[in-house]
Formats: C-alpha cells, structure tokens, sequence
C-alpha cells in the first residue's frame, strides 16, 4: 500500500467517465449526426422547447376550463363556530379567555398567522371572552346571551 501524497493522489477508480466528444468525426463514435438522431427540431442547432411545449398539440393550461374570479387582495380567514367553542370548553381545553393564540393551542385553528372569523353556527351556554379579527352577528348575540364578551383585534375582515 502507497503512502498518500500529494503529488501521486489519484481519483478512485471508476470514479470518473471520459466525457462524450459528440460532432468530432466518425472516429470518435458519436460523428455524424452526433447522437441526436436525423431530422427534425430536435436535430437542429440552436433548438430549445419550452418545457411546456406538447409537441404542437393544445397545451393543458389552455385545454383546462376556467370560471370565475380570483382576487388578488383576497384574505384568507380561519372560521371557528360557536358550537366549536363549546364543544372545547366541555373538553376543558378552553377556558374563559379566548384568543386566537387559545384557539390555535386547543387545535380548533390549523395557522396562527391568519386572521380568525367567529360563526354563530350552534348553542353558546359558556361565559366566554372571545378576541377574534371578526365575528359574524349571530355569534356576537350568542356570545353576549351567554354572559360573555366579543372583541375585536383589529378591523374587520371580509372572507374570500
């Protein structure tokens, strides 16, 4: 076995393929029409598809319908029922103080950074003091009915 020195150190071997010389004559291996086959686009110099490109047929981003609108200042809000609200107290994951941050803890909300929209889908019975971005009329009543309190964080905001 050699000792390592600098100046005998070699790659491993198998490590590294002789790069193929493609258009340098016939005695190469890859002359002639050097490996790209004969005719067409693809043959020629200077070619490049798209990577969309389907070979000249209707590209999918055209054959797809569209319908609708989509606007580009819509806000993306997390909703949260009422009747959720109760179901967590019964569980005890919420208690009294209800935040976004609680909400998001107790697992009733998947993002902490998106604003949070209260839904007066269901039955309130708990006192609660509830802080969200928004809140719906119906879950306003129901919070107040209850005994509790509906804040607001910052304005409102409108679903998509």
């Amino acid at each position: 076995m050699t000792k390592n020195i600098l100046s005998n150190l070699t790659p491993a071997p198998g490590s590294r393929r002789k790069t193929k010389r493609i258009g340098r004559g016939q005695g190469s291996g890859h002359g002639g029409t050097a490996t790209k086959g004969h005719k067409g686009a693809k043959a020629r110099s200077g070619h490049k598809f798209k990577l969309w490109f389907e070979g000249g047929q209707m590209p999918l981003t055209r054959r797809v319908p569209k319908f609708g609108f989509t606007s580009r200042n819509a806000v993306d809000v997390q909703t949260v029922n009422v009747e959720t609200l109760e179901l967590l107290v019964s569980k005890k994951r919420l208690a009294g103080d209800v935040t976004p941050e609680t909400l998001y803890q107790a697992g009733a909300i998947k993002k902490k950074d998106e604003p949070v929209k209260i839904l007066g889908n269901g039955p309130l019975t708990s006192k609660l003091d509830v802080r969200a971005h928004a809140f719906s009329k119906s879950a306003v009543t129901k919070i107040e009915a209850a005994g509790g309190k509906a804040t607001l964080l910052t304005q409102a905001v409108t679903k998509k």
